[in-house]
């Protein structure tokens, strides 16, 4: 590793927030850069990323916004592989970042997914140092789910928006759906 420069995909503003200052506290000098085409509906997919940018501003951070929205890549790639679609997601936007990264001349590649409960730990970190290893890169992983509570709570006081699902339209029948809902608790209503 040369540098201590890193590109961080965020996926939200909420759990970008802990995420950044425990990577900063390891050195690291961050840009965030936010790809996300899994995130449904459009509107959705909006309020996200006007949420990131209100905490970019009040926070003086350099966040990338990809300005594309490869909707229909995500789908075509989902429909039919419903129960791989999250290692899919995570391998569209690991590699989508590694290749930001190295365009940009960052080494390191990391993502505030880790900060989350509800995401698969494992893969993700297999599935990142794979990627940033095809890429030349650094795949930084932290298990950052000790901080998900504090970064909720200090989006909610910053006002942010506080989205009630992943992001695909799976996960927002899976967490919707009468007969889940009733079962599944979420981490910060315990």
């Amino acid at each position: 590793m040369k540098t201590k420069d890193l590109l961080l995909h965020v996926c939200c503003g909420p759990c970008s927030i802990y995420s950044w200052q425990e990577l900063e506290k390891d050195g690291f000098n961050l840009r965030g850069y936010f790809f996300n085409p899994n995130i449904h509906p459009y509107r959705e997919f909006i309020r996200r990323l006007e949420a990131l940018r209100s905490l970019a501003s009040q926070e003086g951070r350099e966040i990338i916004i990809d300005q594309g929205y490869p909707m229909e890549e995500y789908l075509r790639m989902v429909v039919n592989h419903e129960e791989e679609r999250c290692p899919l997601c995570y391998r569209m936007r690991l590699e989508e970042t590694a290749r930001k990264a190295r365009e940009q001349g960052i080494e390191n590649i990391s993502t505030t997914l880790l900060i989350s409960p509800y995401q698969k730990h494992d893969l993700l970190k297999d599935l990142g140092e794979k990627i940033a290893e095809e890429y030349g890169l650094h795949f930084v992983y932290k298990d950052l789910r000790p901080g998900f509570r504090e970064s909720m709570a200090r989006a909610r006081q910053k006002g942010l928006y506080m989205q009630g699902y992943c992001g695909c339209i799976y996960s927002e029948k899976e967490r919707y759906s009468a007969g889940k809902r009733k079962t599944k608790r979420r981490p910060d209503d315990i």
